[in-house]
């Protein structure tokens, strides 16, 4: 099992930016696929991103294409995700996760592909 801990949440208003973080521990981050993914009150939790262990493939979900940006640093065990122009509905928790069986063929949407995930940080954006 892999311990991921996020950081980097906050309030913010719509159209400002906030860099999350996740830390990752174990000498074997660098075979996993990483992604985050986010719970809003009352739903389901989302897919927003996913990465590859060498990061040469990246997914995003449509809601957040073109704003979000993942990114990971192999050396330092993190998976950071930028997110800019942000909305009120991207309000939620925010999950960072890790892919240990990943094959290195496809990334992950859906929750039920990633097996270890971290606490979460609340974002809030407020219109």
């Amino acid at each position: 099992q892999v311990q991921l801990v996020e950081s980097g949440g906050g309030l913010v208003q719509a159209g400002g930016s906030l860099r999350l973080s996740c830390a990752a521990s174990g000498r074997t981050f660098r075979r996993y696929a990483m992604g985050w993914f986010r719970q809003a009150p009352g739903k389901e939790r989302e897919f927003v991103a996913a990465i590859s262990w060498s990061a040469g493939s990246t997914t995003y979900a449509n809601s957040v294409k073109g704003r979000f940006t993942i990114s990971r640093d192999n050396a330092k065990n993190t998976v950071d995700l930028q997110m800019n122009s942000l909305k009120p509905e991207d309000t939620a928790v925010y999950y960072c996760t890790a892919d240990r069986h990943y094959s290195g063929s496809y990334l992950y949407t859906s929750p039920d592909e990633y097996d270890s995930w971290g606490q979460g940080t609340q974002v809030t954006v407020s219109s």
